[in-house]
């Protein structure tokens, strides 16, 4: 991979990240730069889904495609969330 290709998914998955937090109603305890992860993570697997479906090349923005990222990051970032969120005490 290119730097080009990794500075592309650094913001893609931020972008993915953020959206998937907006999805998820509360609030999600884990931290931005987790988010990131996450977000990355689910654009790649968002990816691959919509390959495997045959969604990935249409004409114009791929929708498809793009949903399922947020759909993927929207999982994930509910499932580290109820892993690894900041505990407080009462």
């Amino acid at each position: 991979m290119t730097i080009g290709g990794i500075i592309t998914a650094i913001i893609i998955g931020a972008i993915i990240g953020a959206l998937a937090r907006l999805v998820l109603p509360g609030k999600q305890n884990i931290s931005v730069l987790l988010t990131i992860v996450v977000g990355i993570i689910a654009a790649i697997i968002g990816t691959l889904l919509a390959r495997a479906i045959g969604v990935s090349d249409t004409p114009g923005i791929d929708w498809i495609e793009l949903i399922l990222q947020v759909a993927v990051a929207a999982v994930g970032v509910s499932v580290v969330g109820g892993i690894t969120g900041r505990r407080t005490r009462r």
